[in-house]
């Protein structure tokens, strides 16, 4: 570990803020939501993957860092501006909001109020075609990243959808990947992939040349199961959601671990709102061990945090606002943990 990355080692590196979300089928909340994009104007967009069957509850929904709900977007289905497995968001320089659809393969996209405005890809292997996109992100000249997660690649985009090139193959050697699913890019346009199934991060340049990895297999400080999701700030912190380890992990610019968070959620106001009108739901709540002895599930990080409501429960996504806030979707809670940068 590097001097100044050990003098920032320290459990404030990240404060908590606040939660915001609700489980609801549809309206203010979200229903196993996958991802979320902060647009201009402090705008926050989070989509959800909803339940099979039900078609209310695939959907967007827009609010801001002070719980102001704008309303929802974006249907279940087929057509234009409509989507069945939505994977990702994110938003351009322009405001407009991007989705990835891993049953349709494509990107739907939408205008600043959520009015459905285009979309491109089709399933195949070919240049801009699609086999389960997953994470997206732009780059500072509104180049669109997409994870095409079956077909082991990352693919670069204009954001008109016009095809730029492709790196990644199927593999666990240098410059391959597996199953990847998040992408982000710093501010030197170069590219992060949260490779899932090699459990590891692998970092390209902006024409996709390989330039390294760091992390392995496990459950220990630096090692990964299944990361779903990275960012990196201005100062080139790298923040990795590690889904299958139930934490996120926060790394120097050199990848060497810094820290890591399981979570410290309190109740949203949303959540504040519907107790109050809802007494036997309080009540339930009231009564309920939320912070039951964790010796009882043996160290098994998924037992530990479906039984404890402050803890990450399938962190599947983490993003970054223009201030260096840390956005954490998890998809199991139906809500958004916020992070602040501390001493």
């Amino acid at each position: 570990m590097t001097s100044s990355v050990a003098s920032t080692n320290q459990m404030d590196f990240l404060k908590y803020s606040h939660t915001i979300g609700l489980c609801t089928m549809d309206g203010r909340g979200f229903m196993f939501p996958s991802d979320t994009a902060i647009g201009p104007e402090g705008r926050i967009y989070t989509v959800s993957r909803g339940l099979v069957g039900d078609s209310r509850t695939q959907r967007v929904t827009a609010y801001d860092l002070d719980s102001a709900f704008f309303g929802t977007f974006g249907s279940f289905g087929e057509d234009e501006g409509q989507f069945k497995l939505p994977s990702a968001i994110a938003v351009d320089s322009d405001g407009h909001v991007y989705v990835a659809d891993e049953y349709s393969h494509r990107i739907n996209i939408f205008d600043s109020e959520g009015k459905s405005v285009g979309s491109w890809g089709s399933k195949g292997v070919g240049e801009g075609q699609f086999n389960g996109p997953s994470g997206m992100a732009f780059d500072g000249e509104d180049h669109l990243y997409v994870s095409d997660h079956r077909n082991h690649r990352i693919q670069k985009f204009t954001k008109d959808g016009a095809f730029v090139l492709s790196f990644g193959s199927k593999g666990d050697g240098e410059g391959k990947l597996n199953l990847p699913w998040g992408v982000a890019v710093d501010g030197g346009d170069e590219v992060y992939v949260a490779d899932w199934r090699n459990d590891r991060i692998s970092k390209y340049s902006s024409d996709g040349k390989f330039l390294r990895a760091f992390g392995s297999s496990g459950n220990g400080d630096g090692q990964f199961n299944r990361p779903s999701s990275v960012a990196v700030d201005g100062e080139g912190y790298i923040y990795v959601s590690d889904w299958g380890n139930e934490r996120v992990q926060v790394f120097g610019p050199d990848g060497d671990f810094l820290t890591k968070l399981r979570g410290t959620a309190t109740v949203s106001r949303w959540a504040q709102d519907f107790l109050s009108t809802n007494a036997e739901e309080a009540d339930a709540r009231a009564k309920a061990n939320l912070e039951p002895d964790l010796e009882l599930f043996g160290g098994d990080p998924h037992e530990e945090s479906a039984h404890t409501e402050k803890y990450f429960w399938g962190p599947v996504s983490v993003k970054l606002d223009v201030e260096g806030k840390v956005y954490v979707t998890e998809s199991n809670r139906h809500r958004i943990q916020i992070y602040e940068r501390g001493a």
